[in-house]
């Protein structure tokens, strides 16, 4: 997808085609893989103590199945435990994941399924 993500302390400000090495890469950095067999049409990535999910990381774009996208902090930010909530397009509904050590995961691959009606995630 080639969409490069950068989080603040505060804000989120996201930027399409962004070149890798026109940021310092946070350590934080993660690629979220799509192996659902569906379309997510919204990603949440918000710190674990935060009240609420703050903006859609997609924005107006959506995830594929089979797509990856490249989340990037910026290199100053120090919070390592954050959550994930990813919407699927198709009836809106959603699976959330808390506490995650962005600072030892580096890639995300989230699964459904379908006898079971469960979305997982394995954490590299």
């Amino acid at each position: 997808m080639g969409m490069r993500m950068l989080f603040g302390a505060a804000t989120v400000a996201a930027s399409l085609a962004m070149s890798v090495s026109a940021w310092a890469q946070g350590k934080q950095d993660f690629t979220l893989v799509n192996k659902t067999g569906y379309t997510l049409s919204e990603l949440y990535v918000s710190p674990a103590a935060a009240q609420d999910w703050e903006e859609d990381i997609l924005g107006k774009d959506i995830l594929d199945d089979g797509e990856s996208v490249d989340i990037s902090f910026d290199r100053g930010s120090k919070t390592c435990k954050w959550d994930l909530k990813v919407v699927y397009e198709d009836d809106d509904s959603s699976a959330v994941w808390s506490g995650i050590d962005l600072c030892t995961v580096s890639r995300i691959t989230i699964k459904y399924n379908r006898s079971t009606d469960t979305t997982s995630a394995t954490f590299d």
